[in-house]
């Protein structure tokens, strides 16, 4: 990313603040080219604190300064923030949706024509520079629009561009992943305590445990079936588990709960 492009955030929330952080973190951008608003005083002054950037409670003081528009705001929010700032969106702006399930056709409505728009769906791992993004295009967006809003996510995260037909199975897949992966933790943390260990042991078990296989699974070239045969052994204690697992067709369930979730995110932008 050029280092003159200026950066705004309409909504100053979790999501936004990790990813001011993570342009600050890889020096790709400077506090004072970054701008974010937010009707809540207390998100401004957190994403002040945490970026050292400009926050103002006035969104279209944001549109006017930057170059890049991140609509960093909740789905059922989205028709009131564009509806606010959509006149004042101009040729210039490359905007960027954050918004699950939100379609670039309906933020398309609010803008003038020419205006650019390329639709992201992050997850929430972007709080510690291990996100996951998925990328598609606007009508008007152009493959440099691409390439800029891929280096703004590729500073904590590890960005795919696809179709948008494509982007509900984003949002099931890794938007909502992690929580497929904290609910599997629990289990296991509470596994551990019913087999006698304390609940702080069981935990960091737990939790190094997940990053230590997240990581293998990051940088192996194998693919997680392999990875999963070499852990486990034949008789072993892991085949016994796996035998379980696969018994109570836990894989199908998995398959079917993010299969509802990217259900869930079509009905979002019916609803929208």
């Amino acid at each position: 990313m050029e280092s003159h492009v200026r950066i705004g955030f309409i909504g100053a929330g979790n999501m936004a603040t990790a990813l001011a952080g993570g342009l600050l973190a890889a020096r790709v951008a400077d506090p004072e080219k970054i701008y974010a608003s937010d009707i809540d005083e207390e998100r401004r002054k957190l994403f002040a604190r945490t970026t050292s950037a400009n926050v103002c409670s006035d969104s279209s003081a944001v549109v006017r300064e930057a170059d890049v528009v991140v609509l960093a705001v909740k789905p059922r929010q989205i028709e009131e923030v564009l509806t606010e700032i959509g006149s004042a969106l101009e040729e210039r702006h490359l905007v960027i949706s954050i918004a699950a399930g939100i379609t670039t056709e309906y933020v398309e409505k609010f803008v003038r024509k020419g205006v650019r728009l390329i639709r992201a769906m992050p997850n929430t791992p972007m709080l510690v520079g291990a996100g996951a993004v998925g990328l598609c295009r606007g009508k008007w967006a152009t493959d440099a629009d691409l390439a800029l809003a891929r280096s703004i996510f590729e500073s904590s995260a590890v960005v795919v561009a696809v179709d948008e037909k494509d982007m509900d199975a984003v949002t099931a897949l890794s938007g909502s992943g992690p929580a497929y992966f904290f609910y599997l933790a629990e289990a296991m943390i509470r596994a551990g305590v019913e087999l006698g260990l304390n609940k702080e042991d069981a935990a960091a078990l737990a939790a190094q445990t997940a990053l230590g296989a997240g990581k293998m699974l990051a940088e192996s070239d194998r693919p997680p079936e392999e990875l999963r045969r070499r852990v486990t052994s034949p008789g072993g204690t892991t085949e016994a588990a796996i035998k379980w697992l696969e018994g109570a067709g836990i894989a199908d369930s998995v398959v079917e709960a993010v299969k509802a979730a990217a259900r869930r995110s079509e009905e979002l932008g019916r609803e929208a």
